[in-house]
C-alpha cells in the first residue's frame, strides 16, 4: 500500500477539505470587504488598512502554531495518542500568550495610525474595526491549536466543516453590525470587526464541541484531562515555532511594502498589481493546501520510522503540486484580462494588470515548489532553514532586485510594477530551488538513519 499512487490519493484525501476551508476564509475576506464597501469606499478602506495591521500580527501567532502539527502527525504514527493530548494544553498556553500579544500590539494601534495621517473619518473607523476585531483574537489562535491537533491525526474534514460555520455566522453578523439591524447601531466598516470576532468564536466554539463529541476523538480526549503550562515544553516549541513565525512574517510584511512602494505610481498601477495578487492568492490556495498535507504525511511516517516513504510522499506531493501549477499558469495565460476584468472594467488597469498576470503565471510554478517543500521541511522538523531561506530569498533578492528594476537605471531603464514582479519571480525562484536543495539534504540523512538503524527492514520495504 506505500506506492506513489495510494500516497498521491492520500494527499488529495487530506488537501481536499483544508482547500475548502481556504476557500471559505477568503469568501469571507471577500464579503466583508463587499459589504461594508455598499456603505462607502471610506468603510471598505477602513477594513482594508485595519486587516493589513491585524492579518500579519495573527499570522505571526498562526506561524509558531504551525510547528504543533507535524509533531502531533509524529506522535499519531508512532501509536503515541497519550503524548498528543498534554501537549495540546502546551500549544493553548503559547496561543493565548501570543494572542494577548496581538491585543495589545492592535490595542495601541491608535498611535501606528496617526504616523500615517489618516483622514479623521477613516481614522475613526479603522480604530473602531481594529478595537472590535482584537477581541477575537484568542478565539482564533485557540481554534488554530484544534485544527492542527484534528489535522494531525489525519482528520481534515472538520476543518472543512468549520470553514462553513464560519461563513453561516459571518454574513448575518455583518448585516446585523454593519447596516445596524436588530436595534444594533450601523457601525459600517467598523461592524465588520465586531462580525469577524464572533466568527473567530463561533468556529473555535465549534470545533471544540466537535472534538469533544466525535468517537474519531474518543481516544484521544481532548479536554479530559487538564494540563499545567510545562515551561521547557513551551519554550522547544516557541523555539521550533518561531522561524516559521518569522517566514510567514518575510512573506506578508513583503508583499504589504510593496504595494506601499507602488503607490506613487499612482491608482492604476496599484490596482494592476492588486488584481494580479489577488488571483495569485487565490490560485496560491492549492499547492499551499498540498503543503500542508504533505507535511502531515511526513510526520506521520518519521512517527512509524519510514524515512523512504516520507521522502515518496514529498516526491508526489512535489509532483502533484507542479501538475497543478502548470495547469493554473495555462489558465492564467489563457483567460488573463478576462480574470482582470472581473476585478475592474478600466481599460487601462486590464491591460497592466494583464500583463502582470502573464508574470503571475511563472510564478504560480516556483511558488508550489516552495510551498510544498517548506511543508515538507516542516513535517522533517526543520523549521530553521526556513527562516534562512525566505530572509535571503525574499528580502536579499526579491525585494533588492525589485526595487532596483523597478526605481533605478542601474541595470535597465526603469521598469515601474513589472520590475518588483520581476524581483518577486527571482526571490520565489530562489526560495524553490533553496528549499528542494534543503529537502534532499535532510531526506538523505534520514534514509541513511534508517538503513543504520536496520538493514532487514529496509529490504522488507
Amino acid at each position: 500500500m506505500h506506492h506513489s499512487g495510494f500516497q498521491a490519493k492520500r494527499l488529495i484525501q487530506l488537501a481536499l477539505p483544508v482547500l475548502i476551508a481556504q476557500i471559505t476564509q477568503t469568501m469571507m475576506g471577500f464579503i466583508d470587504t463587499v459589504m461594508a464597501g455598499r456603505v462607502s469606499a471610506v468603510d471598505m478602506a477602513a477594513v482594508a488598512i485595519g486587516t493589513s495591521l491585524w492579518l500579519p500580527a495573527i499570522l505571526f501567532v498562526q506561524g509558531l502554531l504551525m510547528a504543533f502539527t507535524p509533531i502531533f502527525a509524529h506522535h499519531h504514527g508512532a501509536g503515541n495518542q497519550t503524548a498528543i493530548q498534554p501537549l495540546i494544553f502546551q500549544a493553548a498556553y503559547i496561543a493565548i500568550i501570543g494572542a494577548l500579544g496581538v491585543m495589545l500590539f492592535l490595542g495601541a494601534s491608535s498611535f501606528i495610525f496617526s504616523l500615517m495621517q489618516l483622514e479623521p473619518a477613516l481614522e475613526r473607523l479603522t480604530l473602531g474595526y481594529v478595537d472590535a476585531i482584537l477581541w477575537g483574537a484568542p478565539a482564533f489562535v485557540l481554534y488554530q491549536v484544534l485544527r492542527g491537533c484534528s489535522e494531525g491525526i489525519s482528520y481534515t474534514l472538520p476543518t472543512m466543516v468549520i470553514g462553513f460555520v464560519g461563513l453561516a455566522v459571518n454574513i448575518p453578523a455583518n448585516y446585523i453590525f454593519i447596516y445596524g439591524h436588530f436595534g444594533m447601531p450601523a457601525m459600517g466598516g467598523a461592524g465588520c470587526g465586531v462580525a469577524t470576532a464572533l466568527v473567530f468564536w463561533a468556529m473555535f466554539i465549534a470545533m471544540a464541541l466537535y472534538m469533544n463529541f466525535h468517537k474519531k476523538f474518543a481516544e484521544l480526549a481532548p479536554f479530559k484531562h487538564f494540563h499545567r503550562p510545562q515551561p521547557a515544553t513551551i519554550w522547544a516549541m516557541t523555539k521550533l515555532g518561531m522561524p516559521i513565525a518569522m517566514a510567514l512574517f518575510f512573506e506578508v510584511s513583503l508583499f504589504a511594502i510593496i504595494a506601499l512602494l507602488l503607490a506613487p505610481l499612482g491608482a492604476n498601477v496599484v490596482a494592476s498589481h492588486q488584481i494580479a495578487l489577488n488571483f495569485s492568492a487565490i490560485v496560491f490556495m492549492l499547492p499551499l493546501s498540498v503543503g500542508i498535507a504533505v507535511s502531515i504525511r511526513i510526520g506521520y511516517y518519521l512517527g512509524r520510522d519510514r524515512a523512504d516513504i516520507s521522502a515518496m510522499v514529498a516526491r508526489v506531493g512535489l509532483g502533484l503540486s507542479l501538475s497543478l501549477a502548470l495547469c493554473t499558469a495555462i489558465v492564467t495565460v489563457l483567460f488573463r484580462f478576462d480574470i482582470a476584468e472581473l476585478y475592474n472594467r478600466d481599460p487601462q488597469v486590464v491591460a497592466l494588470a494583464g500583463s502582470l498576470m502573464l508574470m503571475a503565471a511563472l510564478y504560480q510554478l516556483s511558488d508550489s515548489i516552495q510551498v510544498v517543500a517548506a511543508g515538507a521541511l516542516r513535517g522533517y522538523k526543520d523549521t530553521r532553514s526556513a527562516f534562512y531561506i525566505t530572509l535571503v530569498s525574499y528580502w536579499a533578492i526579491g525585494m533588492s532586485l525589485g526595487y532596483t528594476l523597478a526605481y533605478t537605471d542601474w541595470l535597465v531603464p526603469a521598469m515601474g510594477v513589472h520590475g518588483f514582479w520581476t524581483g518577486l519571480i527571482a526571490g520565489l525562484t530562489t526560495a524553490a530551488l533553496l528549499f528542494a536543495i534543503r529537502l534532499k539534504h535532510i531526506q538523505k540523512r534520514g534514509i541513511e538513519a534508517q538503513l543504520l538503524q536496520s538493514p532487514q527492514d529496509a529490504h522488507q520495504a
